[in-house]
């Protein structure tokens, strides 16, 4: 997967677990939780959710390392390198 590709899986999966929000506006470099205001359920949602879509097991003691949209792109590239 490109590094759009991974981006636009991660805001469909977002906008899926939050359907108010405005994906276009969301800053790749700044906090997802913060932009959107997600608790802590729908942070567990969506990385369940894009587990699903990509099969990539995110472990709960990586998830303080996946803070914005560019975080996701650089944890998920290497993992999706191979599918």
């Amino acid at each position: 997967m490109t590094d759009e590709e991974i981006k636009a899986l991660v805001l469909r999966e977002l906008s899926n677990i939050a359907p108010e929000i405005d994906s276009s506006r969301i800053d790749p470099a700044v906090n997802v939780r913060d932009q959107v205001d997600l608790d802590s359920m729908n942070v567990l949602d969506l990385m369940i959710a894009i587990h699903q879509a990509t099969g990539v097991e995110i472990p709960e003691a990586d998830y303080p390392k996946i803070l914005t949209l560019n975080d996701f792109v650089a944890y998920l590239r290497p993992r999706l390198k191979d599918r």
